[in-house]
């Protein structure tokens, strides 16, 4: 198994079925570890330990760790999410994986909470023409039921605490940490369903009731880009500092947008809202140990799916604003 590295480090993050071009691009990006996206293995009763354990060897034959995956096929998971007819069983599954990543080695499972799955209205040009993604709650706010009905947020607060007490203590026992992602975009309900991930207040409502089940085994897959459009970088390092020294950022989502919640534009890090230097130095200073990746890549000049371009100009961005961090500002001391 390969070995697994400290402190903060750069990854990037795969689709399902990586190519081994993009795994051996990873590895020369200079790339710690990457994220796989809901990996094309098979379903049943779960993701089965075997399946896993030979995804991991396959990452790591390219001197790779693979440090987390990001979501479960998602039409069960909304049976969780929704407490549809199902959710026990589907609850079963969920620990049935959680337990078979514990056994392969795998660290971290992402999952997030908003049924709804409207990422984004429309494209625009960016820098240079480069295509980005964009999102306008205007054009959102009249979209039909995505779910036969609306569901309240009392609803989503009564799932998703009852998804805690089932998984929680099942991802401790396997020593995986699952990771939420918040809503994106945040905000005001879609297709019907609200937004509960879309707050600080939020975050630390689910973080308590975690809290109350166990000291470890949950934390938030912190998306930068996320909490920018709640309240830009104030809201962003309100977050850090609150969650890093309690140790309850699992990795992170290094994105850049400009606009807000209710109208924005992506963008390539360090031309949007974000202040991406104070950034990575709270991250360091509150002592976050852990993965870091690039997120929602916008298309460059001759890119395409995956945006192999633009991945390797967003890591090394990346790579090259950690290690200015790290010779510039000490780690801190824990206890100190």
């Amino acid at each position: 198994m390969q070995e697994a590295r400290t402190g903060m480090r750069i990854g990037v993050g795969l689709g399902g079925d990586p190519t081994d071009d993009q795994l051996r691009q990873a590895r020369q990006m200079g790339c710690a570890g990457i994220v796989l996206a809901n990996p094309a293995l098979p379903w049943q009763g779960g993701w089965a330990y075997d399946d896993l354990a030979r995804l991991r060897e396959r990452v790591e034959s390219f001197e790779l760790r693979l440090e987390a995956i990001q979501h479960t096929p998602l039409d069960e998971f909304d049976l969780i999410r929704l407490g549809l007819p199902g959710q026990e069983g589907a609850l079963a599954d969920y620990q049935a994986t959680i337990r078979a990543l514990g056994r392969a080695g795998i660290p971290s499972l992402c999952y997030n909470w908003r049924p709804n799955r409207l990422y984004r209205t429309g494209e625009a040009g960016g820098r240079g023409g480069a295509r980005v993604t964009t999102f306008d709650n205007a054009q959102a706010g009249d979209l039909p039921l995505s779910h036969g009905r609306p569901y309240s947020a009392e609803e989503l607060w009564a799932t998703h605490d009852a998804f805690l007490r089932a998984a929680v203590p099942v991802a401790v026992e396997a020593g995986v940490t699952l990771a939420l992602h918040p809503d994106d975009p945040p905000g005001v309900p879609l297709g019907g369903i609200a937004r509960i991930m879309s707050s600080f207040d939020g975050f630390v409502r689910a973080a308590s009731v975690a809290a109350e089940l166990a000291p470890n085994g949950w934390g938030l897959l912190f998306c930068i880009g996320c909490w920018a459009e709640i309240g830009g970088t104030t809201e962003v390092l309100r977050g850090i500092r609150h969650f890093g020294p309690r140790g309850r950022i699992a990795y992170v989502h290094f994105r850049d947008v400009q606009g807000d919640a209710a109208c924005f534009v992506e963008c390539f890090p360090g031309e949007g809202v974000v202040d991406v230097t104070g950034v990575m130095r709270t991250l360091r200073e509150v002592g976050f140990s852990g993965l870091i990746i690039d997120d929602h890549a916008p298309l460059m000049v001759g890119d395409s799916g995956w945006a192999p371009k633009s991945r390797a100009y967003q890591t090394g961005y990346l790579q090259g604003l950690l290690r200015a961090i790290e010779d510039l500002v000490p780690r801190p001391v824990r206890g100190a």
